[in-house]
Order: structure tokens, then C-alpha cells, then sequence
């Protein structure tokens, strides 16, 4: 690289961070989208001089700079090959709020929800809502004018920006905002870049021929939903342009910066005009109709009433949700088996006031006439509704194998008047292609959201790529619609913006870029002189796909790299805390892409493509990028596309190992059941000789722990023949196989005492499971053929004893739910595996199976009053849930019990306790656990099921956390 010697001066220059390693560049390669351009760095600006040194490196060294918050473009907007500059770890302030003005401002990696949460006690929020919303960022909307389901009714970004503060190609600082004539003039008469800008804007857009071609080329005004190539047509409608007309307004560039996707200059300030809060009371009218026809003629009429969405699905999505277990509850609302339903909402101030709405809202579709069904929804059947329509969208993306849903055409809009129409000739068109039409759209601002299944890795598919967005480019086109209503150009549509509003127009945006931009050092490729839409893909037609023998099975997704290429860029592994879920720890704790599951699945996919080395694992690049990767599994469960980033770590850890040897302090993790039985065989000794201070340090700098991580105790082990319980008089409701593993049995073995003692008590025969472990820690620590060999042993010994009459039971998530991941994966007998797995049960999982049978009940525990807080393992979030504790802890009556909405705790087996991840273990525990904690009263008790969890609270507030099950036994009567 010869520019690597003034990268690393630019590197010591910047207060912020600068990369140009292959493994950033790649990292930063991809969006949401099916491009992949390598930068030539990447850089992280703490403040606005960072960029003014970027600006000037740019202009200095001919390359260019690409803008990028939570990277989760569908058109390409964040990838090319100069710098990319991401805003999002360090330009995150709300830097004010003008509650009387109704204003914030705010820095470009404001995340929208975020700003949201901060506005509500001001009783304010910005309107526009992407699908992305708890992780987009304000920059990115601005860049993109994105819009969302409550368009309809709060508009999109550009109708709420009031003012940038930008830095342009000469480094000079100006403020686009709204001017007065006068202030207009005096722009005028400057003699600087800015000034050059709106002498240039004035004189290309004031005569009359040049606004008659803008107004006969652009999409129709009505369509809110118009985002294609700079809004000129926005521009004309001010007083500058068009003083007769009494609705003109100011001129503001604003109009023109949003949308413009960080082409013309860099935005470091947005001050944004926001809404009051809308009403608390809100209904949703499932309209159900019999053909897609019906529905798109209601849309017109219905869109009279003061709607807050109004959002159209077809029986594709509906149908793949009919066989999901999790979506049965979600569908509780369909009646029959409607073609398409249209899902209208409605809000108000009161409870009266809504039903008035809603009454007549129904009295317009019954004069219609053309619904067949139409369930008046409220509260959390809002909320299901709304989750089986992303469910179904989410199962639609997610198609295993090589053909994927392609973003090209998605973001077509047109006028109300004209869906119906250009609907048809649509479906025609698609059908034509061999495609079939799914219908996924923001009916009420018509707008069709529809992908073409194609496989890129096919020149034929890629062929058909371009043809198709051509012919749906024409068809927007006959309708005057607009090819990009919320998503953007960026590459995938901008080839087609002098179709879209004519050569001549086009000629003006390529003017006006110039005059901003004359070096094309901001974002170039987007929007004019566009990049070709079939090239830079992210995937080489027509190429050999690698081959890649791997020890756990992959086979459900076709191979570890299509496990990998799963994910789609989507961004959903950034959302921070406060907005739920596990996903992804480490990110959250250090706010660099580098620690999401998306750049670990695009890491390994890059290198399992690309790499020339014999073992395809064998990067240090994969070491690093996997190395903070708890192996929550969140991302198995909160992803969209389910990319199991913990499985894609241990088999990169076993292959990596195999080429660079095992470290002294993996092995010993790994093999830690075995060190640990021998400490359980006098635990008095073992844990007076570990608490020495001498002893305690010799054993963290020999095994690389962290010296604040306090050891875990040993304990006695369970004997199989132990007997503690009552003596069972009756015949037993059930026969049950408790596995004891290796963590409970050998560190905290009085919890297998507990279960024991409570389930004779309530009248079922346990056998004891304490001479097998689980293979938890070789698994984590990618020693996968010894985990395989566990597995296997396991399998075969518990094969002829558990079944649905005898199950199998455990006490730790991460040891028994590995029954049911991980050993499917491992196992070579696949049906037995398959078999056991389905026998097997978290022990909160049974009980609450017995509660709802009737075979346990609340008479059998305490009345008196007791407080819990729950804090739920990782793995049973990712994989059952955290009802089942919750249920078989509210079962004695007086027991009040809430969960606490934390992530993961931090700890993650041997994570926590390694020296190099401590800190940031800590952070994770301090982003919701912790607090919690620390914020319950004297009599209230922690309840926490992962032994793991229980260390980490306690190391980290001081507080003795119990398992559900010892609150139970302490409970009985």
C-alpha cells in the first residue's frame, strides 16, 4: 500500500482512531446490502478537527471519504474504497433540547430510539421510523431521508431537518438552515465555497424552463416517499423560486443535504424539529380481504381517515408463520384464510374518543364493502400482530442455500391513485421474470417493498439482477412514482436517476455535486456518476465454491460459510441495552464494529473465501475478532437471519488450534472437570489452600486470571445412592432422570441437593446423573474432538434409559441445553441425538410442565411474603425462555417476582475469569445487571440459574445470588 506511510502520520495526527489492516478494511467492506468494495481505511473521529484532517488527506492524496453510522444501508450508501468514517463510537451527544421550540440537536451517531427514550420526559419524540430504529442513527436517516410505517402521519426525515452544521471540501464550516430573502442575498455576495453553492443553485434553478422540466420529470409531489437523486423539486417550491405563491417557503439546502447520502459535504450537527407524543389509546382494524385487488381499492378511500399506519401483507408471509410454534399465539387474530390483510391504525386521547374513530372508521369499510372480516385490535394484540408481520418477513429472508432475497427493487413508491394499477402490471412484470410477487408494503404511502430471489454467485442470476430493477425502473417511471422511496440510491439505484427524472435534471444534480464537491472526495459512486449496479458484488460469479470440512455439523445451513454469508448486514447485533435482548455483549461494552456477530460472520466469510492458506482458519485476523465472543448465543435466537456466531467460534477455535497448538490456560479451562473432581475430594482443604493469598496468586498468574476474579469454591459431590428426601408412600407421578453436571456437582453440589429433596417431595422418583459431564467446557474452548467423543459417550450411556416417560432434567442451562444444540451438531448418531434432545428439559421447564398438569400446586409452598429478582442464563434465553422461572417462582402466592431485563452478565464460563477480558466482563455485568442488583432492598433475594451468573454477581455487588430451585425447596410447606 503506498499511501501506508502518510496513513500512519494521519494515524498519529488524529485524536481518534485510524485502521488500515486487512482486517478493518474487510470488516468494513460490506453493508446490508450485496456490495463489497475494500477501503483503504477506516477511521473512528473524536470530534469535527478529526474530519477536517480526513477532508484534508482526502483532497491532498486522491481518495475520498464514505460516512457510515450503524452501516446497515440496503443500496450500497456506506461501501467504496476510499476511507470510511464512522461516526458512530464517538459523535453520539444529545447536545440540546428546546422543549418550548420543540427542537433537539443532536451529533450524527445519535441512535433514533435512543434520542426517543431521552425525549419522552419532555413529552416529545422524533417521528420518522425506520424497521432499524434501535440501532440506526440520525446521521444515517438524514443521509438517507428515511421515512418508516408512521410516514403517513409524521412525514420523513426531511421534513424534520431545521439545520446542519456540515464541514465542506474546503474544510470550511457552514450551517445549511432555513434563510429570509435578504439573508439569501447576502449568501449571494460570499466569496467562499458556500457562497459558490448557492450562487450556482440560484442561477441553474431560477428560469422558468429549468423548473417546468423539474415539475414534469420528478416523481408527483403527493408522494411523501420520494427519494431519488438530490431533492431539486423541493428546492423550487421556496420563496427564492416562487415568491408569488403564498405556501412557498424559505429557502433551506437542508432539503437538499437529506437524501444526498454524504455526497456534497460532512454533517457533524443536525437540529431536528420534533412531534408531541401521539395519543396513549390506539386501536389496529385487521382488515381481511379475499384477493390482493380488494385490498389495494381500499387503500385510497381508507387513507381519508386520520390513520397512524396503514401496512398491507400478503398470504406469503402469513402462510410461513402457520407452521411456527412460536407465531401460533401471534395469528390468534386471523379469521379464516385471507389473500391480504391491511393493518390500520388509529389512536386518540381517550377511550371514548377511540371507539368514536374506530366506529367510523368501520362505517367507511362496511360502505366499501370489499373486506371479508375486520378484528378490532388493542394493546399487547397490537404488539402480536405487529411481531407476526416481521416474524413472516424475517422467515421470508431467511432462505437457506445460495438464492436470497436481493434488495434492488424493494423501495418503489407511487401515488395513491395509481397502486392498484401499477400493482397489476407489477405482478405481471415479476411473473414475466419467473418471480413470484410477495406483497410487503407501506400501502397507505404507497410504497411496495419486494426483493426478486436470485443467486449472485450465478452470472445468469446476476444478468437477470440488472434486467429486472430495469424494468420495474421503467415501469415507476410511466407512473411518475419514485424509485427510491426510504432506502436510498446508493449504488443499486443510481445508475437508473437520469431515467428516473430525465437527462436534463440530471445534468443539474452532476452541477450541483461539482460545486459542493469539486474533487469528488465525498461519497463518490452515489447518486451521479454512478458505480455500475452489477459490479463490486459481494459475491464472484460463477467462482468455485470452497470446500471446507468441518467437525460440527453445518449441514441445516449447507456449510459453514453459508452459515456465515446468513447475515445480511442487517445490523440488528448493535442495538444497546436499554433496547432488550442479549445481542451482542461485547459490542455493547465497546462500541466497535469489530465486536458485533455481523463482523464476525463477515470475517469468517471473508476468509473462508478468499484465503489461499491450506487450514482457512488459520488468521490471526479470526483470532482477534472472535476473541471477545462470549458465546451467548444470542444471535442464534435475536438475529434475523439466527447466524450461529457460537458455533462459528468453536469451530474456528478447534481449526486454529490445530495449525498454532493449544495455550497452556485453554487447555487447563477446558479440562477443568478433571482438576475440579480431584479439589471436590477434600473441598475443606482445597478452598482453605486456594483462599491464601500466596496460593490464590500463583494460581491466576499460572492460569492467566484476572486478579480481581475471586476462584470458585469446591463442594462435596453428590453420591448416585444419596437419599435426603422424604420417603415416597404413594406411587410416583413420574419417573425422572436428574443430570447433575459437572459444574453443579463439583462447585456447588447443595443445589443437586435441593433438587433432589424438592422433587421427592413432591412425589417423583429421581435418578441421579452425576458420572457424566456435559463436554460445556471443551466445546467453549474449541476442543471439539474430545467434546464429540463426550457427546457420543453421553448419547449411548442415556439412550436406554431416558424417554418421554423418563426424562432427562438439569439444573445448569449451559451443560443441559447443550443436549439440545450442541450435540446435535456433534453427535454421529444423529436420530438418538435427536431423540435424547427431545427428553431433555431445563428443570424449570418440567416443573412449569407439572404446573400446568395439575401435578404440582401452590398449597404444596409457603403463603408468606417473599421478594425475587431474576436473572435468566444466556443460553435459556437463547434457546427455551425466562417463563418457565418465572412461573415456577410465582407459584407460592405471596411470591412477587420480576425479571431483570439485563443481557448477558458478562461472565461466560472461563471469560470472565481471563485476564485480557475482565474488564470488559465487568463493563457487560455494569450495563444492567449490576445496577439492578445493587438497587434492591435488604429482604429482596437474587435469583439467578447459571452458575456462571451467580459468580458474577456475586464478584460484582457483593450479593449471594440463588438457583429458582433452592428458592423452591426453601419454600415448601
Amino acid at each position: 500500500m503506498k499511501l501506508k506511510p502518510l496513513l500512519n502520520q494521519l494515524k498519529l495526527n488524529l485524536k481518534g482512531e485510524l485502521y488500515f489492516d486487512d482486517l478493518m478494511r474487510k470488516l468494513y467492506a460490506t453493508d446490508a446490502s450485496v456490495y463489497r468494495k475494500l477501503p483503504l481505511a477506516v477511521a473512528l473521529p473524536k470530534d469535527k478537527y478529526d474530519i477536517k484532517l480526513l477532508i484534508d488527506f482526502a483532497q491532498k492524496n486522491d481518495t475520498s471519504l464514505i460516512p457510515r453510522t450503524a452501516g446497515t444501508s440496503l443500496a450500497g450508501q456506506c461501501v467504496g474504497d476510499g476511507i470510511v468514517v464512522d461516526v458512530s463510537k464517538y459523535f453520539t451527544r444529545i447536545i440540546d433540547i428546546n422543549e418550548k421550540a420543540k427542537t433537539a440537536t443532536v451529533q450524527p451517531g445519535v441512535v433514533r430510539d435512543e434520542l426517543n427514550n431521552y425525549l419522552k420526559p419532555f413529552g416529545l419524540f422524533f417521528g420518522p421510523n425506520t424497521s432499524t430504529s434501535n440501532r440506526c442513527m440520525i446521521g444515517g436517516m438524514v443521509g438517507n431521508n428515511s421515512s418508516g410505517t408512521t410516514s403517513i402521519q409524521y412525514g420523513v426525515t426531511r421534513d424534520k431537518v431545521i439545520s446542519l452544521k456540515t464541514i465542506l471540501g474546503d474544510s470550511s464550516d457552514v450551517e445549511f438552515k432555513a434563510l429570509s430573502k435578504n439573508e439569501f442575498k447576502n449568501k449571494l455576495e460570499l466569496k467562499t465555497l458556500e457562497g459558490d453553492i448557492y450562487r450556482n443553485i440560484f442561477e441553474t434553478l431560477k428560469r422558468d424552463e429549468v423548473q417546468k422540466e423539474i415539475q414534469s420529470q420528478f416523481p408527483k409531489p403527493q408522494i411523501h416517499r420520494r427519494n431519488t437523486g438530490y431533492a431539486i423539486d423541493e428546492l423550487i417550491n421556496s420563496n427564492v423560486f416562487d415568491s408569488s405563491n403564498p405556501e412557498s417557503t424559505e429557502l433551506n439546502l437542508c432539503q437538499l443535504l437529506a437524501g444526498s447520502e454524504g455526497t456534497l459535504a460532512f454533517t457533524t450537527e443536525i437540529t431536528l424539529q420534533l412531534d408531541d407524543l401521539p395519543p396513549t389509546k390506539n386501536a389496529m382494524v385487521a382488515l381481511h380481504f379475499e384477493s390482493i385487488e380488494k385490498c389495494l381499492k381500499s387503500v385510497e378511500s381508507l387513507m381519508q381517515h386520520d390513520l397512524y399506519t396503514c401496512e398491507m401483507m400478503d398470504d406469503s408471509i402469513l402462510n410461513l408463520t402457520k407452521h411456527n410454534k412460536t407465531q401460533q399465539e401471534n395469528r390468534r387474530f386471523i379469521e379464516g384464510d385471507p389473500v391480504a390483510i391491511l393493518m390500520c391504525e388509529l389512536k386518540a386521547n381517550s377511550e371514548n374518543e377511540l371507539n368514536a374513530i374506530v366506529n367510523e372508521f368501520l362505517e367507511s369499510v362496511d360502505r366499501l364493502n370489499l373486506s371479508y372480516a375486520n378484528p378490532v385490535l388493542k394493546d399487547d394484540a397490537i404488539d402480536k400482530a405487529i411481531e407476526l408481520r416481521k416474524a413472516g418477513l424475517g422467515l421470508l429472508g431467511n432462505i437457506i442455500g445460495d438464492k436470497k432475497a436481493v434488495a434492488c427493487i424493494e423501495d418503489t413508491a407511487v401515488a395513491l391513485t395509481d397502486l392498484d394499477n401499477y400493482i397489476s402490471e407489477f405482478t405481471a412484470l415479476m411473473v414475466k421474470h419467473n418471480q413470484k410477487a410477495v406483497y410487503y408494503a407501506h400501502a397507505g404511502a404507497g410504497e411496495l417493498h419486494l426483493r426478486p430471489i436470485l443467486d449472485l454467485k450465478k452470472s445468469e442470476d446476476v444478468v437477470l439482477f440488472r434486467k429486472i430493477t430495469e424494468d420495474v425502473a421503467k415501469l415507476v417511471k410511466r407512473y411518475k412514482g419514485s424509485m427510491s422511496g426510504e432506502h436510498g440510491d446508493g449504488i443499486v439505484r443510481a445508475e437508473f436517476i437520469p431515467l428516473m427524472i430525465g437527462e436534463k435534471n440530471y445534468e443539474i444534480l452532476k452541477r450541483i455535486k461539482s460545486t459542493f464537491d469539486p474533487n469528488n472526495i465525498f461519497n463518490p459512486g452515489k447518486i451521479v456518476n454512478a458505480y455500475p449496479m452489477d459490479k463490486n458484488l459481494r459475491y464472484q460469479s460463477d467462482r468455485t465454491e470452497p470446500e471446507i470440512k468441518t467437525v460440527l455439523d453445518f449441514s441445516s445451513a449447507q456449510g459453514i460459510l453459508r452459515e456465515a454469508e446468513k447475515c445480511n448486514g442487517s445490523g440488528d447485533c448493535r442495538k444497546l441495552p436499554e433496547f432488550g435482548g442479549a445481542m451482542c455483549p461485547s459490542y455493547r461494552a465497546t462500541r466497535n464494529e469489530k465486536d458485533t456477530t455481523r463482523a464476525r460472520a463477515n470475517a469468517l466469510r471473508e476468509f473462508l473465501t478468499h484465503s489461499t492458506k491450506p487450514n482457512k482458519f488459520n488468521h490471526e485476523e479470526l483470532k482477534e475478532v472472535f476473541s471477545l465472543c462470549l458465546s451467548c448465543k444470542a444471535c442464534a435466537s435475536e438475529c434475523p437471519s439466527s447466524v450461529d456466531v457460537a458455533s462459528l467460534k468453536a469451530e474456528f477455535q478447534y481449526h486454529f488450534q490445530k495449525a498454532n497448538g493449544f495455550k497452556f490456560k485453554d487447555r487447563f479451562f477446558a479440562k477443568a472437570t478433571k482438576y475440579n473432581k480431584i479439589g471436590a475430594k477434600a473441598p475443606w482443604f482445597f478452598n482453605a489452600l486456594i483462599n491464601t493469598k500466596f496460593v490464590s496468586k500463583i494460581v491466576k498468574l499460572t492460569l492467566g486470571i484476572h486478579p480481581e476474579r475471586s476462584i470458585p469454591h469446591f463442594s462435596r459431590p453428590m453420591k448416585i445412592n444419596f437419599n435426603n428426601s422424604k420417603s415416597i408412600d404413594v406411587k410416583p407421578i413420574k419417573t425422572l432422570y436428574l443430570f447433575v453436571d459437572e459444574f453443579i456437582n463439583y462447585l456447588e453440589s447443595e443445589i443437586a441437593f435441593d433438587a433432589k429433596y424438592l422433587l421427592e417431595s413432591l412425589n417423583y422418583k429421581v435418578h441421579i446423573i452425576n458420572n457424566l459431564e456435559s463436554g460445556r467446557t471443551y466445546m467453549s474452548k474449541g476442543f471439539l474432538e474430545e467434546a464429540k467423543s463426550i457427546v457420543n459417550k453421553n448419547i449411548s450411556h442415556l439412550k436406554p434409559l431416558v424417554s418421554e416417560d423418563t426424562p432427562l432434567i438439569g439444573l445448569e442451562p449451559s451443560a443441559i441445553l447443550s443436549f439440545k444444540d450442541e450435540y446435535l451438531r456433534l453427535a454421529d448418531d444423529k436420530r438418538d441425538a435427536k431423540q435424547l434432545a427431545n427428553c431433555t428439559y431445563l428443570i424449570e421447564e418440567f416443573i412449569q410442565n407439572e404446573i400446568k398438569e395439575g401435578n404440582i400446586t401452590k398449597e404444596q409452598f409457603t403463603a408468606n411474603k417473599v421478594e425475587l429478582k431474576f436473572h435468566g442464563h444466556c443460553h435459556q434465553k437463547a434457546q427455551t425462555n425466562q417463563k418457565s422461572s418465572f412461573d415456577i417462582l410465582s407459584l407460592p402466592e405471596n411470591y412477587s417476582v420480576s425479571i431483570i431485563p439485563s443481557g448477558c452478565c458478562g461472565m461466560a464460563g472461563s471469560f470472565g475469569f481471563e485476564k485480557d477480558k475482565y474488564n470488559v466482563s465487568m463493563q457487560i455485568g455494569e450495563q444492567t445487571l449490576f445496577p439492578a442488583v445493587r438497587k434492591v432492598s435488604a429482604n429482596t433475594i437474587i435469583v439467578a440459574n447459571g452458575t456462571s451468573c451467580r459468580h458474577q454477581i456475586k464478584d460484582g455487588t457483593g450479593v449471594v445470588a440463588k438457583h429458582p430451585i433452592t428458592i423452591l425447596k426453601e419454600a415448601l410447606v
